[in-house]
C-alpha cells in the first residue's frame, strides 16, 4: 500500500485526525467570534461585489489551496456578504437565528451523513424523523396515526399535499397524469397566501391558472363566503375542485385564515383540506396561543417549517398528514437495487417526493428534547410580546398598524411627511442599523417587520423604532 494510504497519512480531502482536530477547533473558535462581530455590526452585505467577482474568479482549481488559508476566507465573505439574518435587528422575512441545538444536530449529520430513502440502511435517522414528525402531529390535534416527512421547505411541503389531494379525487392521476380527470383540476387558496402554489401547480401539471385566489375579508385573511361561491362556481362549469389550502401566518401580514370555516366547506364538497402553517405552525408550542390554530386539527395535511419560529438550520420543513396510507399511491416505486425492507411504508423513498436527501429531523428533534415544549412556547411568545411593543412605540409615532396580527408581524403605515415606503424601506436598510421589508398588505403600500430572532431585546426593537423614524 502506498505511504499516502497508511493510517497516519493525510491529505486535503481526508486529513488525519489530529489535522480534523485542529480545524474543528479553530471553526468553533473563529465562528463564535464571527458571530459577536455580525450582532455588533451592520445588518446589510458591506461587499466590494466588484472586487469579490475578480477575487473568485482566481480561483481555477489547479492548485491545491491550505485549507488554513480557506478557511478564514470563507468565513471573511459570509460575514460581509450576507443580509444577515441573525442579526437581533434583523425583522425581515421569516428566515431567524437558528438555535445552538440545531447548529450541533448539523455538525452530528455532516460528519455521519446518512442517506435517508431506506429505514433499512439508516434506521436510526428514519425512526427519529418519524418520531418527531408524530410528536409535531399530535401536538396539532391530528389523530394517532398521523404522520408525515421532512422536507427541503414549505415548497415541497404543499407540493406533497396538492400530489396527494389529486391522487385522492382521481388515483388514476398516479398512472395517467391530468388527462386521467374529467375536467380541469382546480385548488383554492387565498390571494394573501404564498405564491410558491403558482410555481407547484406547473410543477403537478395542472398548470397556474389552476389556482383560484380567493378574495380576502379586507383583513388579509381569505374569505370564506367567497370561497364556497368559487367552489360551487367551478364545479357548475365542469371543472374539478381538489383541495382547499388554508394558510396560518400569511408571509405578507401574519394573517390566519378562518381554519373551521375552511374545512367545514372542504368537508361538504369532499375536497383535499390543508393548512400552510409554515410560520404560524408554531404556536402549537405555547398553550397560551395555540387556540389561534383552532380547525386546524381537521386537516388531512399540513405544512410546518421548523426553519421559520421553530428556528433550526435551513431548509427544514414539514409535511404532515392525517391520511398516511394514501402515501405509497402517491410515490410508490419498484426497484432491484435498494435494499429489501420488512416494512416498505417506512422507506422514505416510497413515501416522499425526495429520494436522496439529508437527515434533517435531527435538528428539530433536539431542540424539542433540549427545551421541551415549555421552552418553544416561551420562544414563541416571546416573539409575540416584541411584537406587540414594535405597534406600541410606532403607533406612539404617529404610524398605523395596518394588520391586526395575532403573530409577530407588524405591518405598519408610516404618518404623513415620510414619503413613499420602499425609498423609506430602503434608506433603512442602506443605514444598515436594521433590516425591514416593504410589502403591499390587502392593497396597501407597508413597512414590514417580523420577529424572528430568539435573543431580540426591547432595546433591539427601540432601536429599530429610531431607525424608522431617522430615515423620514
Amino acid at each position: 500500500m502506498p505511504e499516502s494510504y497508511g493510517p497516519g497519512a493525510t491529505s486535503a480531502l481526508f486529513p488525519n485526525r489530529q489535522d480534523r482536530q485542529l480545524w474543528d477547533d479553530f471553526l468553533t473558535r473563529e465562528l463564535a467570534c464571527a458571530h459577536e462581530r455580525v450582532t455588533e455590526g451592520m445588518v446589510r452585505p458591506t461587499l466590494d461585489l466588484a472586487a469579490f467577482r475578480e477575487e473568485l474568479a482566481g480561483f481555477e482549481f489547479r492548485a491545491p489551496q491550505p485549507i488554513g488559508e480557506l478557511l478564514p476566507w470563507v468565513i471573511a465573505q459570509m460575514e460581509h456578504g450576507l443580509v444577515h439574518v441573525t442579526h437581533p435587528r434583523y425583522l425581515g422575512l421569516f428566515n431567524p437565528v437558528p438555535t445552538f441545538p440545531a447548529q450541533c444536530a448539523d455538525r452530528i449529520v455532516g460528519l455521519f451523513n446518512p442517506q435517508l430513502a431506506s429505514a433499512t440502511t439508516s434506521p436510526a435517522a428514519v425512526e427519529i424523523e418519524r418520531h418527531t414528525i408524530r410528536a409535531i402531529a399530535r401536538r396539532a390535534g391530528l389523530a394517532a396515526e398521523a404522520t408525515g416527512t421532512f422536507t427541503s421547505g414549505g415548497t415541497e411541503a404543499n407540493y406533497t399535499a396538492l400530489l396527494c389531494a389529486l391522487t385522492q379525487a382521481c388515483p388514476a392521476y398516479a398512472t395517467d397524469g391530468v388527462r386521467a380527470f374529467a375536467g380541469p383540476p382546480v385548488f383554492y387558496v387565498s390571494r394573501e397566501s404564498h405564491l410558491a402554489w403558482l410555481k407547484i401547480a406547473h410543477q403537478v401539471g395542472i398548470g397556474r391558472t389552476a389556482v383560484r385566489l380567493v378574495a380576502t375579508d379586507g383583513h388579509g385573511r381569505m374569505d370564506a363566503a367567497s370561497l364556497a361561491a368559487e367552489v360551487e362556481r367551478d364545479c357548475g362549469r365542469g371543472d374539478v375542485p381538489v383541495m382547499i389550502a388554508a394558510t396560518a401566518g400569511t408571509t405578507g401580514g401574519g394573517m390566519i385564515d378562518p381554519l373551521a370555516a375552511c374545512a367545514e366547506i372542504a368537508r361538504r364538497a369532499g375536497l383535499w383540506y390543508h393548512v400552510d402553517a409554515a410560520w404560524g405552525g408554531a404556536l402549537i408550542a405555547s398553550d397560551r396561543l395555540r387556540h389561534h390554530l383552532s380547525g386546524i386539527e381537521q386537516a388531512d395535511s399540513m405544512t410546518i417549517d421548523a426553519h421559520k419560529w421553530f428556528a433550526t438550520t435551513m431548509g427544514c420543513g414539514m409535511f404532515i398528514t392525517a391520511r398516511p396510507s394514501l402515501l405509497p399511491s402517491v410515490f410508490g416505486v419498484s426497484t432491484s437495487f435498494m435494499p429489501p425492507s420488512t416494512c416498505p411504508e417506512l422507506d422514505p423513498y416510497v413515501t416522499t417526493v425526495q429520494w436522496s436527501r439529508r437527515f434533517l429531523g435531527l435538528r428539530l428533534f433536539l431542540a424539542l428534547a433540549a427545551a421541551g415544549w415549555t421552552g418553544y412556547g416561551e420562544h414563541v411568545e416571546r416573539a409575540v410580546a416584541l411584537a406587540g411593543l414594535l405597534k406600541d412605540a410606532l403607533a406612539a409615532h404617529g404610524w398605523r398598524i395596518a394588520n391586526d396580527s395575532t403573530l409577530a408581524v407588524v405591518c405598519a403605515v408610516p404618518p404623513a411627511g415620510f414619503g413613499e415606503v420602499r425609498p423609506l424601506v430602503g434608506r433603512v436598510v442602506a443605514a444598515g442599523r436594521a433590516w425591514v421589508s416593504a410589502a403591499a398588505f390587502e392593497g396597501q403600500e407597508v413597512v414590514r417587520a417580523c420577529v424572528t430572532h430568539g435573543e431580540t431585546t426591547p432595546d433591539d426593537i427601540m432601536a429599530v423604532v429610531d431607525a424608522l423614524q431617522a430615515a423620514k
